[in-house]
């Protein structure tokens, strides 16, 4: 039963996150941490092809993403899983990419940098390794990988719940997103590594 309610949180948090993205379309755009950058940054033609990349992208592989970890599908339909697993990869590698990008402008300067371009590394670096694995058949070391990939996707997620939870704690939002920078993303690869030795998938 606890798993099960674990398992329900999980998709929640990324199928509610994973369309999240599409706020920034249906407010003003100074919504949100677009609220703390420049003018000049805002009308910037490469960042903003940057940022949409990032997070439209993003936002399919965390939506999507969650799925392939379902032994029920993989086992019963796995043409879907291939189909969706193909989705995900490309959409990752090139909001990675995008994030990377991105991340050289985040809001608190090199700290707040430093963080976010080593997760898009770490995220871009799992899912390129996942892809190649399955294409060589390495079955156990795709899947091993496919767990850090989306641990650092779900980035997005920890995000989210620790920001507003360090703002109150340090009553100052740039503190809160140079600890963010790093705290929403490394406790999930720690957990990822605690997962990979503890379940074998079939």
């Amino acid at each position: 039963m606890v798993k099960k309610g674990l398992w329900i949180l999980f998709a929640t948090f990324a199928l509610l996150i994973g369309l999240y993205p599409t706020i920034y379309f249906l407010t003003n755009r100074k919504f949100g941490l677009l609220s703390s950058k420049s003018v000049e940054l805002l009308s910037n033609t490469c960042w903003n092809i940057g940022f949409y990349t990032h997070i439209i992208l993003g936002g399919i592989a965390l939506f999507i993403g969650w799925t392939q970890f379902s032994p029920k599908m993989r086992n019963k339909r796995m043409a879907l899983h291939r189909k969706l697993g193909k989705v995900y990869i490309v959409a990752v590698l090139l909001s990675a990419l995008a994030g990377i990008y991105v991340a050289f402008f985040a809001t608190g300067g090199w700290i707040s940098s430093a963080g976010f371009i080593c997760l898009g590394t770490l995220w871009f670096y799992t899912t390129l390794k996942a892809y190649l694995y399955i294409k060589h058949g390495e079955i156990a070391a795709h899947q091993k990988m496919m767990v850090y990939s989306y641990a650092a996707c779900f980035a997005a997620v920890t995000l989210r719940i620790w920001l507003p939870i360090l703002t109150i704690m340090y009553g100052d939002f740039i503190k809160a997103y140079l600890v963010v920078a790093w705290l929403c993303w490394i406790p999930n690869i720690i957990v990822a590594y605690l997962i990979t030795r503890k379940i074998a998938y079939q």
